[in-house]
């Protein structure tokens, strides 16, 4: 059973999976097949997550979810910068022309 948690900044629901560098990731709850995040239950009940790979692919108990940091609506949104702040990529735009 997926324990969902909600996100603290958007409130969705997400699910947090261990990766096999031990450590902690937010995916989406239900799967996507456009997804890069194989996430399975092992036998303990935790939920583990790794990226698939040409040596290693997604196998038959597995299924490809989206990290939630890729679909988080306040994350993607872009915050406006502080009075004396410079964007970095616009700055790098100007020293190219």
């Amino acid at each position: 059973m997926k324990q969902l948690i909600p996100c603290r900044d958007c409130r969705r629901p997400i699910l947090w999976t261990i990766t096999e560098a031990g450590k902690r990731l937010a995916v989406d709850p239900d799967p996507d097949p456009a997804g890069n995040t194989a996430v399975r239950c092992d036998g303990t009940g935790a939920w583990r997550s790794r990226r698939p790979t040409a040596d290693l692919p997604l196998t038959g108990w597995e299924r490809l979810h989206k990290p939630h940091i890729a679909t988080c609506p306040t994350r993607t949104e872009q915050l406006a910068l502080p009075v004396g702040v410079t964007s970095l990529d616009a700055h790098r735009r100007k020293k190219r022309r």
